[in-house]
Protein backbone atom coordinates (compact mmCIF):
# COMPACT_ATOMS: atom_id res chain seq x y z
CA UNK A 1 0.00 0.00 0.00
CA UNK A 2 1.80 3.22 -1.22
CA UNK A 3 1.42 6.92 -0.52
CA UNK A 4 0.17 8.53 -3.81
CA UNK A 5 1.67 11.74 -4.80
CA UNK A 6 -1.67 13.55 -5.04
CA UNK A 7 -3.06 15.68 -6.34
CA UNK A 8 -1.53 14.94 -9.48
CA UNK A 9 -1.15 17.60 -12.11
CA UNK A 10 -4.84 18.01 -13.82
CA UNK A 11 -5.85 18.16 -10.13
CA UNK A 12 -3.44 20.72 -9.28
CA UNK A 13 -4.41 23.07 -12.40
CA UNK A 14 -8.23 22.93 -11.21
CA UNK A 15 -6.83 23.69 -7.94
CA UNK A 16 -5.02 26.66 -9.01
CA UNK A 17 -8.18 27.87 -11.71
CA UNK A 18 -10.21 27.51 -8.34
CA UNK A 19 -8.08 29.68 -6.15
CA UNK A 20 -8.39 32.81 -8.72
CA UNK A 21 -12.23 32.99 -8.81
CA UNK A 22 -13.95 30.78 -5.94
CA UNK A 23 -14.19 32.45 -2.11
CA UNK A 24 -11.50 31.30 -0.43
CA UNK A 25 -14.08 30.48 2.91
CA UNK A 26 -14.52 27.12 1.84
CA UNK A 27 -12.61 24.60 4.15
CA UNK A 28 -10.52 22.64 2.33
CA UNK A 29 -8.57 19.75 4.07
CA UNK A 30 -6.88 18.10 0.87
CA UNK A 31 -7.12 18.30 -2.67
CA UNK A 32 -9.40 16.14 -4.22
CA UNK A 33 -10.61 16.95 -7.58
CA UNK A 34 -13.28 14.49 -7.98
CA UNK A 35 -13.89 13.30 -11.98
CA UNK A 36 -16.98 10.83 -11.68
CA UNK A 37 -18.05 8.22 -8.91
CA UNK A 38 -20.01 4.91 -8.65
CA UNK A 39 -21.37 3.46 -5.75
CA UNK A 40 -19.32 3.90 -3.11
CA UNK A 41 -15.87 4.97 -4.92
CA UNK A 42 -15.14 8.14 -6.65
CA UNK A 43 -12.00 8.90 -9.24
CA UNK A 44 -10.19 12.01 -9.27
CA UNK A 45 -9.65 13.83 -12.88
CA UNK A 46 -5.67 12.56 -12.36
CA UNK A 47 -7.66 8.53 -12.70
CA UNK A 48 -7.06 7.46 -9.41
CA UNK A 49 -9.62 5.57 -7.19
CA UNK A 50 -11.07 6.36 -4.09
CA UNK A 51 -13.08 4.75 -1.09
CA UNK A 52 -15.94 7.74 -0.60
CA UNK A 53 -16.42 7.07 3.58
CA UNK A 54 -17.38 10.59 3.74
CA UNK A 55 -20.50 10.80 1.10
CA UNK A 56 -20.54 14.48 0.46
CA UNK A 57 -21.10 15.23 4.24
CA UNK A 58 -23.54 12.28 4.80
CA UNK A 59 -25.38 13.52 1.85
CA UNK A 60 -25.01 10.57 -0.54
CA UNK A 61 -27.34 8.41 1.30
CA UNK A 62 -27.68 5.79 -2.38
CA UNK A 63 -23.92 6.68 -3.15
CA UNK A 64 -22.56 7.87 -6.35
CA UNK A 65 -24.86 7.76 -9.65
CA UNK A 66 -27.11 5.51 -8.52
CA UNK A 67 -28.98 4.29 -11.29
CA UNK A 68 -32.77 4.57 -9.43
CA UNK A 69 -31.46 8.20 -8.43
CA UNK A 70 -30.68 9.04 -11.71
CA UNK A 71 -33.49 7.47 -14.01
CA UNK A 72 -36.14 9.31 -11.55
CA UNK A 73 -33.98 12.92 -11.95
CA UNK A 74 -34.14 12.31 -15.88
CA UNK A 75 -37.85 11.38 -16.12
CA UNK A 76 -38.34 14.54 -14.00
CA UNK A 77 -36.63 16.65 -15.83
CA UNK A 78 -38.09 15.54 -19.21
CA UNK A 79 -41.47 16.58 -17.56
CA UNK A 80 -39.90 20.23 -16.26
CA UNK A 81 -37.51 20.98 -14.00
CA UNK A 82 -38.73 23.85 -11.71
CA UNK A 83 -42.20 25.65 -10.99
CA UNK A 84 -42.22 27.99 -7.99
CA UNK A 85 -44.52 27.16 -4.44
CA UNK A 86 -46.59 29.65 -5.43
CA UNK A 87 -48.17 26.24 -7.58
CA UNK A 88 -48.95 22.43 -6.99
CA UNK A 89 -47.06 19.81 -8.42
CA UNK A 90 -47.92 16.13 -7.46
CA UNK A 91 -44.36 15.04 -6.90
CA UNK A 92 -44.24 17.29 -4.20
CA UNK A 93 -47.24 16.56 -2.41
CA UNK A 94 -45.90 12.70 -2.76
CA UNK A 95 -42.61 13.79 -1.40
CA UNK A 96 -44.22 15.03 1.41
CA UNK A 97 -46.51 12.79 2.14
CA UNK A 98 -43.79 10.12 2.35
CA UNK A 99 -41.98 12.41 4.57
CA UNK A 100 -44.85 13.36 6.78
CA UNK A 101 -45.39 9.61 6.75
CA UNK A 102 -41.80 9.05 8.54
CA UNK A 103 -42.10 12.05 11.30
CA UNK A 104 -40.86 10.70 14.67
CA UNK A 105 -44.16 11.72 16.40
CA UNK A 106 -47.79 10.16 16.39
CA UNK A 107 -49.31 13.05 15.75
CA UNK A 108 -50.02 14.14 11.95
CA UNK A 109 -47.16 15.86 10.45
CA UNK A 110 -47.24 18.80 7.92
CA UNK A 111 -44.04 19.44 5.91
CA UNK A 112 -41.91 22.59 4.67
CA UNK A 113 -39.36 22.13 1.78
CA UNK A 114 -35.97 24.14 1.49
CA UNK A 115 -32.92 23.99 -0.33
CA UNK A 116 -30.50 22.77 2.61
CA UNK A 117 -30.03 22.33 6.18
CA UNK A 118 -29.49 26.14 7.02
CA UNK A 119 -32.55 26.63 5.76
CA UNK A 120 -34.35 23.88 7.29
CA UNK A 121 -33.10 25.80 10.64
CA UNK A 122 -33.94 28.42 9.66
CA UNK A 123 -37.44 27.66 9.02
CA UNK A 124 -37.97 25.39 12.30
CA UNK A 125 -36.72 28.75 14.14
CA UNK A 126 -39.36 31.04 13.01
CA UNK A 127 -41.82 28.54 13.45
CA UNK A 128 -41.32 27.79 17.02
CA UNK A 129 -40.59 31.23 17.56
CA UNK A 130 -44.51 32.31 15.54
CA UNK A 131 -46.26 29.18 17.16
CA UNK A 132 -44.99 29.92 20.59
CA UNK A 133 -45.15 33.99 20.49
CA UNK A 134 -42.13 33.59 23.20
CA UNK A 135 -38.91 35.04 22.06
CA UNK A 136 -35.85 32.51 23.62
CA UNK A 137 -34.07 29.48 22.33
CA UNK A 138 -31.36 27.07 24.23
CA UNK A 139 -28.71 25.31 22.05
CA UNK A 140 -25.93 23.49 22.96
CA UNK A 141 -22.16 24.06 22.89
CA UNK A 142 -20.46 22.30 20.21
CA UNK A 143 -23.47 22.39 18.20
CA UNK A 144 -23.15 23.24 14.39
CA UNK A 145 -26.84 24.23 12.56
CA UNK A 146 -25.78 26.38 9.68
CA UNK A 147 -23.96 30.13 8.56
CA UNK A 148 -27.00 32.01 7.98
CA UNK A 149 -27.31 34.47 10.64
CA UNK A 150 -30.50 32.89 12.30
CA UNK A 151 -28.85 29.12 12.59
CA UNK A 152 -25.34 31.08 13.31
CA UNK A 153 -26.83 32.31 16.82
CA UNK A 154 -26.83 28.30 17.82
CA UNK A 155 -23.33 27.41 16.07
CA UNK A 156 -21.18 27.51 18.61
CA UNK A 157 -18.19 25.14 17.43
CA UNK A 158 -15.42 27.09 16.46
CA UNK A 159 -14.73 31.34 16.71
CA UNK A 160 -14.21 31.28 12.56
CA UNK A 161 -17.80 30.56 11.89
CA UNK A 162 -18.70 34.07 14.04
CA UNK A 163 -16.15 35.96 13.79
CA UNK A 164 -16.67 39.74 12.40
CA UNK A 165 -20.69 38.45 12.04
CA UNK A 166 -22.38 40.35 14.97
CA UNK A 167 -25.23 40.97 15.25
CA UNK A 168 -26.49 37.55 14.62
CA UNK A 169 -30.02 36.42 15.70
CA UNK A 170 -30.39 37.09 19.58
CA UNK A 171 -31.70 35.46 22.11
CA UNK A 172 -30.15 32.32 22.10
CA UNK A 173 -28.15 30.78 25.07
CA UNK A 174 -26.20 27.88 25.25
CA UNK A 175 -24.98 25.18 27.34
CA UNK A 176 -22.94 22.01 27.67
CA UNK A 177 -23.81 18.92 25.39
CA UNK A 178 -23.66 15.58 27.53
CA UNK A 179 -20.28 14.11 26.38
CA UNK A 180 -19.58 10.58 27.90
CA UNK A 181 -15.85 10.75 27.14
CA UNK A 182 -15.29 13.98 28.41
CA UNK A 183 -18.15 15.37 30.78
CA UNK A 184 -18.17 18.91 32.29
CA UNK A 185 -21.02 18.47 35.51
CA UNK A 186 -20.01 16.08 38.84
CA UNK A 187 -23.20 13.80 38.89
CA UNK A 188 -25.45 13.12 41.28
CA UNK A 189 -26.40 9.56 42.37
CA UNK A 190 -28.35 7.41 39.68
CA UNK A 191 -27.71 10.30 37.55
CA UNK A 192 -25.62 10.47 34.32
CA UNK A 193 -24.60 13.11 32.12
CA UNK A 194 -27.67 13.92 29.95
CA UNK A 195 -29.84 14.06 33.21
CA UNK A 196 -26.55 16.48 34.71
CA UNK A 197 -27.01 19.25 31.72
CA UNK A 198 -30.48 19.39 32.01
CA UNK A 199 -30.39 20.01 35.56
CA UNK A 200 -28.35 22.51 34.91
CA UNK A 201 -30.71 23.72 32.15
CA UNK A 202 -33.38 24.11 35.10
CA UNK A 203 -31.62 24.69 38.38
CA UNK A 204 -29.58 27.42 36.44
CA UNK A 205 -30.41 29.00 32.92
CA UNK A 206 -34.31 29.03 33.33
CA UNK A 207 -33.81 30.30 36.86
CA UNK A 208 -31.37 33.09 36.83
CA UNK A 209 -31.37 33.97 32.74
CA UNK A 210 -34.51 32.92 30.87
CA UNK A 211 -38.00 32.90 32.36
CA UNK A 212 -39.54 29.57 31.31
CA UNK A 213 -42.68 31.07 29.65
CA UNK A 214 -40.63 32.89 27.37
CA UNK A 215 -38.65 30.27 25.56
CA UNK A 216 -40.01 28.81 22.02
CA UNK A 217 -37.67 25.94 21.68
CA UNK A 218 -34.48 23.72 22.65
CA UNK A 219 -32.51 22.92 19.63
CA UNK A 220 -30.32 20.22 19.50
CA UNK A 221 -28.94 17.56 17.48
CA UNK A 222 -29.26 14.10 18.65
CA UNK A 223 -25.33 13.29 17.96
CA UNK A 224 -23.34 15.92 17.09
CA UNK A 225 -22.09 16.31 13.93
CA UNK A 226 -19.32 19.28 13.70
CA UNK A 227 -18.73 18.75 16.97
CA UNK A 228 -17.16 14.64 17.18
CA UNK A 229 -19.54 12.81 15.86
CA UNK A 230 -20.51 13.24 19.88
CA UNK A 231 -23.25 10.36 21.37
CA UNK A 232 -25.37 11.64 24.37
CA UNK A 233 -26.22 8.99 27.60
CA UNK A 234 -29.31 7.63 27.11
CA UNK A 235 -31.25 9.62 29.77
CA UNK A 236 -30.57 12.95 28.06
CA UNK A 237 -33.09 12.97 25.64
CA UNK A 238 -35.91 11.56 28.35
CA UNK A 239 -34.90 14.04 30.72
CA UNK A 240 -34.83 16.92 28.38
CA UNK A 241 -37.88 15.85 26.62
CA UNK A 242 -39.60 15.89 30.66
CA UNK A 243 -38.55 19.57 30.65
CA UNK A 244 -40.15 20.39 27.32
CA UNK A 245 -43.31 19.51 28.37
CA UNK A 246 -42.79 20.80 32.09
CA UNK A 247 -42.30 24.51 30.89
CA UNK A 248 -44.74 24.41 26.75
CA UNK A 249 -41.14 24.35 25.58
CA UNK A 250 -40.69 22.98 21.70
CA UNK A 251 -38.32 20.12 21.37
CA UNK A 252 -36.23 20.51 17.82
CA UNK A 253 -34.30 18.28 16.83
CA UNK A 254 -31.45 19.06 14.06
CA UNK A 255 -31.18 16.01 12.38
CA UNK A 256 -29.37 17.53 8.91
CA UNK A 257 -26.85 14.93 9.88
CA UNK A 258 -28.42 12.32 11.44
CA UNK A 259 -31.48 11.43 10.01
CA UNK A 260 -32.74 9.52 7.20
CA UNK A 261 -31.76 6.23 8.14
CA UNK A 262 -28.13 7.06 8.46
CA UNK A 263 -28.10 5.48 12.36
CA UNK A 264 -30.27 2.52 11.44
CA UNK A 265 -33.32 4.80 11.97
CA UNK A 266 -34.96 7.01 10.58
CA UNK A 267 -34.34 9.84 12.84
CA UNK A 268 -31.73 9.41 15.70
CA UNK A 269 -33.62 10.62 18.06
CA UNK A 270 -35.85 7.61 17.50
CA UNK A 271 -32.96 5.26 19.51
CA UNK A 272 -34.42 6.92 22.81
CA UNK A 273 -37.84 6.76 22.24
CA UNK A 274 -38.28 10.34 22.31
CA UNK A 275 -41.25 12.41 19.92
CA UNK A 276 -39.54 15.76 19.13
CA UNK A 277 -42.21 18.54 17.86
CA UNK A 278 -40.31 19.65 14.98
CA UNK A 279 -37.21 17.96 13.14
CA UNK A 280 -35.63 20.13 10.50
CA UNK A 281 -33.37 17.52 7.87
CA UNK A 282 -31.72 17.96 4.55
CA UNK A 283 -28.29 16.32 3.53
CA UNK A 284 -29.42 12.71 2.88
CA UNK A 285 -33.14 13.42 1.80
CA UNK A 286 -32.41 13.10 -1.79
CA UNK A 287 -29.08 11.35 -2.50
CA UNK A 288 -27.17 14.57 -3.19
CA UNK A 289 -29.81 16.67 -4.86
CA UNK A 290 -29.92 19.84 -2.51
CA UNK A 291 -32.97 19.36 -0.63
CA UNK A 292 -34.21 20.14 3.05
CA UNK A 293 -37.53 19.54 5.28
CA UNK A 294 -39.40 20.72 8.37
CA UNK A 295 -41.74 18.40 9.51
CA UNK A 296 -43.50 19.65 12.30
CA UNK A 297 -46.93 18.15 14.35
CA UNK A 298 -49.90 19.38 12.70
CA UNK A 299 -50.67 21.23 15.96
CA UNK A 300 -47.59 23.44 15.80
CA UNK A 301 -47.54 24.37 11.98
CA UNK A 302 -50.14 27.08 12.88
CA UNK A 303 -48.52 30.09 10.78
CA UNK A 304 -50.83 31.36 7.88
CA UNK A 305 -50.08 32.18 4.15
CA UNK A 306 -47.02 33.83 3.65
CA UNK A 307 -45.53 33.91 6.83
CA UNK A 308 -42.68 31.96 5.25
CA UNK A 309 -41.94 30.31 1.45
CA UNK A 310 -39.22 30.42 -1.06
CA UNK A 311 -38.86 29.57 -4.77
CA UNK A 312 -36.42 26.78 -5.15
CA UNK A 313 -37.95 24.31 -1.89
CA UNK A 314 -39.73 21.48 -3.05
CA UNK A 315 -37.93 21.54 -6.59
CA UNK A 316 -39.18 19.03 -9.08
CA UNK A 317 -36.18 17.21 -9.77
CA UNK A 318 -35.45 16.83 -5.90
CA UNK A 319 -38.70 16.02 -4.66
CA UNK A 320 -38.39 12.93 -7.33
CA UNK A 321 -34.63 11.88 -6.21
CA UNK A 322 -36.28 12.49 -2.64
CA UNK A 323 -39.12 9.52 -3.69
CA UNK A 324 -36.66 7.39 -4.99
CA UNK A 325 -34.08 7.45 -2.13
CA UNK A 326 -36.67 7.23 0.92
CA UNK A 327 -37.99 4.07 -1.07
CA UNK A 328 -34.65 2.28 -0.97
CA UNK A 329 -33.80 3.24 2.67
CA UNK A 330 -36.85 1.77 3.87
CA UNK A 331 -36.42 -1.17 1.63
CA UNK A 332 -32.74 -2.24 2.22
CA UNK A 333 -30.49 0.46 3.23
CA UNK A 334 -31.74 1.62 6.98
CA UNK A 335 -31.58 -2.16 7.64
CA UNK A 336 -28.01 -1.99 6.01
CA UNK A 337 -26.77 0.96 8.30
CA UNK A 338 -27.51 -0.50 11.08
CA UNK A 339 -25.65 -4.04 10.16
CA UNK A 340 -22.46 -3.20 8.55
CA UNK A 341 -22.13 -0.12 10.83
CA UNK A 342 -22.23 -2.36 14.15
CA UNK A 343 -19.19 -4.74 11.68
CA UNK A 344 -17.51 -1.45 10.93
CA UNK A 345 -17.83 -0.38 15.08
CA UNK A 346 -16.12 -2.95 15.76
CA UNK A 347 -13.56 -2.66 13.47
CA UNK A 348 -12.67 0.90 14.85
CA UNK A 349 -12.61 -1.17 18.12
CA UNK A 350 -9.59 -3.67 17.27
CA UNK A 351 -7.80 -0.38 16.22
CA UNK A 352 -8.31 1.07 19.18
CA UNK A 353 -6.78 -1.81 21.03
CA UNK A 354 -3.74 -1.72 18.58
CA UNK A 355 -3.36 1.94 18.55
CA UNK A 356 -2.82 3.58 22.18
CA UNK A 357 -3.59 7.09 19.89
CA UNK A 358 -6.67 6.51 19.58
CA UNK A 359 -8.70 7.33 22.71
CA UNK A 360 -12.59 6.85 21.66
CA UNK A 361 -14.64 5.29 19.21
CA UNK A 362 -18.35 5.66 18.80
CA UNK A 363 -21.15 6.36 16.80
CA UNK A 364 -24.26 4.91 15.96
CA UNK A 365 -25.22 3.25 12.23
CA UNK A 366 -23.00 4.60 9.31
CA UNK A 367 -22.23 7.71 11.63
CA UNK A 368 -18.75 6.48 12.69
CA UNK A 369 -16.07 8.28 14.43
CA UNK A 370 -12.73 7.91 16.70
CA UNK A 371 -11.18 10.79 18.40
CA UNK A 372 -7.08 10.63 18.84
CA UNK A 373 -5.23 11.47 21.94
CA UNK A 374 -2.24 12.35 23.46
CA UNK A 375 -2.69 9.95 26.09
CA UNK A 376 -5.59 8.08 27.15
CA UNK A 377 -5.24 9.16 31.15
CA UNK A 378 -5.44 12.69 29.94
CA UNK A 379 -7.17 12.69 26.81
CA UNK A 380 -5.71 15.68 25.60
CA UNK A 381 -7.03 16.19 21.88
CA UNK A 382 -4.22 15.33 19.56
CA UNK A 383 -5.31 17.53 16.30
CA UNK A 384 -2.16 17.32 14.52
CA UNK A 385 -1.90 13.58 14.49
CA UNK A 386 -6.13 13.24 13.28
CA UNK A 387 -4.97 16.11 10.58
CA UNK A 388 -2.29 13.72 9.09
CA UNK A 389 -4.30 10.39 9.30
CA UNK A 390 -6.98 12.05 7.21
CA UNK A 391 -4.21 13.79 4.72
CA UNK A 392 -2.30 10.01 4.43
CA UNK A 393 -5.63 8.26 4.03
CA UNK A 394 -6.57 10.14 1.58
CA UNK A 395 -3.62 9.72 -0.33
CA UNK A 396 -3.92 5.89 0.22
CA UNK A 397 -7.20 6.03 -1.12
CA UNK A 398 -9.47 6.86 1.08
CA UNK A 399 -11.58 9.68 1.38
CA UNK A 400 -12.55 10.93 5.43
CA UNK A 401 -13.06 14.56 7.40
CA UNK A 402 -12.35 15.69 10.15
CA UNK A 403 -14.69 16.46 13.42
CA UNK A 404 -14.58 18.23 16.87
CA UNK A 405 -10.98 19.03 18.44
CA UNK A 406 -9.24 15.80 17.27
CA UNK A 407 -11.97 13.36 15.71
CA UNK A 408 -11.87 11.51 12.24
CA UNK A 409 -15.36 11.26 11.10
CA UNK A 410 -16.50 8.57 8.84
CA UNK A 411 -20.18 8.36 7.53
CA UNK A 412 -20.30 6.06 3.65
CA UNK A 413 -22.83 6.11 1.94
CA UNK A 414 -25.81 3.40 3.36
CA UNK A 415 -24.83 1.38 0.36
CA UNK A 416 -21.64 0.26 2.11
CA UNK A 417 -20.57 -2.90 2.49
CA UNK A 418 -18.83 -5.07 4.74
CA UNK A 419 -15.71 -5.84 2.24
CA UNK A 420 -15.56 -1.81 1.70
CA UNK A 421 -15.15 -1.24 5.24
CA UNK A 422 -12.97 -4.19 6.12
CA UNK A 423 -10.99 -1.53 2.49
CA UNK A 424 -11.50 1.48 4.75
CA UNK A 425 -10.29 -0.59 8.12
CA UNK A 426 -7.01 -1.68 6.30
CA UNK A 427 -6.22 1.89 4.87
CA UNK A 428 -6.83 3.98 8.32
CA UNK A 429 -4.72 0.92 9.52
CA UNK A 430 -1.83 1.97 7.43
CA UNK A 431 -2.46 5.75 8.04
CA UNK A 432 -2.31 5.73 11.59
CA UNK A 433 1.09 3.64 12.01
CA UNK A 434 2.80 5.95 8.99
CA UNK A 435 1.91 9.16 11.12
CA UNK A 436 3.11 7.09 14.31
CA UNK A 437 6.36 6.19 13.05
CA UNK A 438 6.70 9.83 11.04
CA UNK A 439 5.91 11.66 15.07
CA UNK A 440 8.13 8.61 16.88
CA UNK A 441 5.08 7.57 19.31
Amino acid sequence: MELRNVPGPKAQAIIERDARVISPSYPRPYGFVMSHGQGAYAWDVDGNRYLDFIAGIAVLTTGHAHPKVVQAITQQAQKFVHISSDYYHEVWVQAAEKIASIAPFQEPAQVFMTNSGTESVEAAIKLARHHTNRKFFIGFLGGFHGRTLGSLAFTARKPVFRQRFFPWMPGVVHVPYPNPYRPVFETRPGEDQGRAVVRYIEDYILKYLLPPDEVAGILVEPIQGEGGYIVPPDDFFPALRELCDRYGILLVVDEVQTGVGRTGKWWAIQHWGVEPDIVASAKGLASGVPFGAIIARKSVMTWPPGAHGNTYGGNPLACAACLVTLDMVEQELMENAARVGAYALDGLRRLMQKHRVIGHVRGKGLMLAMEFVRDRETKEPFPEFRDQVELYAFRLGLLTMGSGDSVLRMAPPLIITEKEVDEALEILDHAITLVEKEMAL
